[in-house]
């Protein structure tokens, strides 16, 4: 009885969340298109999978990710398990001894961005329209790494209470220098890289492991050190991309410039 009411307020909630963005659509086609739309039983059938979709989507966040991701966090903060592999062998924990934190908020950034749906699709439209000089695996992984590399640097700014602005500050400038030297193809596929990582799959677990980190870390406030994660996830995969095309151009001149000496 209780899951049927907690499904039917979401599958409400959700049907006037998309709503406005039916009626804006609807609205263009007809008054200012003026044209019928094609497949319409398909369309209001797709609207139909959506809604659904969503409000099943929603539901597991609350019933699975978020509350696995804070589960995680709080269990590999607990001082009885840091206690069993204490790095430091005197006084209160450092930022050392959270080092399986660390581990897994890079193992499951990286795994979370491989499965993401929006990351898959970029990949595949850059491969499809560079003629597959982009490759879809490459991106991937490279994207991946960045957020699990972000993700991880922003457990360590929780962990030690840094200021978050002077971590995305930096980041950007080495964004900025970067754009100067990477290839220029790759360079707005690199900003939208960073765009399509905070979607379905890795925004729960991220937020959910922040949350949960702050919450479990002495004199950490969820409020102010929880979030910020998702930046960190948003702004390393557009470094790790960038790097990734100047190492590939690095490489491939390199190669041609061998080829080159031994034809002469």
């Amino acid at each position: 009885m209780i899951a049927l009411t907690t499904f039917t307020n979401t599958l409400f909630d959700t049907i006037m969340d998309v709503i406005p963005i039916a009626s804006i659509l609807f609205g263009f086609q007809f008054a200012i298109l003026r044209r019928p739309i094609n497949n319409l039983s398909s369309v209001l059938l797709g609207f139909v999978y959506v809604i659904l979709g969503l409000s099943l989507f929603l539901i597991g966040l609350e019933l699975a990710l978020f509350p696995l991701g804070e589960t995680m966090a709080k269990q590999l903060t607990a001082p009885h398990f840091l206690a069993n592999f204490k790095v430091t062998l005197q006084g209160a924990l450092s930022w050392v001894d959270y080092y399986w934190v660390y581990l897994f908020a890079f193992c499951i950034g990286f795994s979370t961005t491989i499965a993401e749906p929006s990351l898959i699709a970029v990949a595949m439209k850059a491969s499809e329209v560079s003629g597959g000089s982009i490759s879809v695996n490459g991106l991937r992984v490279a994207v991946a790494i960045g957020v699990a590399v972000g993700i991880s640097l922003g457990c360590y700014r929780i962990v030690v209470g840094d200021p978050i602005h002077y971590y995305i500050i930096a980041g950007y400038v080495v964004v900025v220098i970067q754009t100067f030297y990477a290839p220029k193809l790759i360079v707005p596929l690199a900003y939208d890289s960073g765009g399509v990582t905070t979607s379905t799959v890795t925004v729960p677990l991220v937020a959910a492991l922040g949350l949960g980190l702050a919450s479990t870390v002495p004199g950490r406030n969820p409020m102010i050190d929880g979030f910020g994660l998702i930046a960190f996830a948003s702004l390393f995969p557009i470094i790790s991309v960038m790097a990734y095309a100047q190492i590939t151009q690095w490489l491939n001149r390199a190669a041609n410039s061998k080829e080159s000496n031994n034809a002469l």
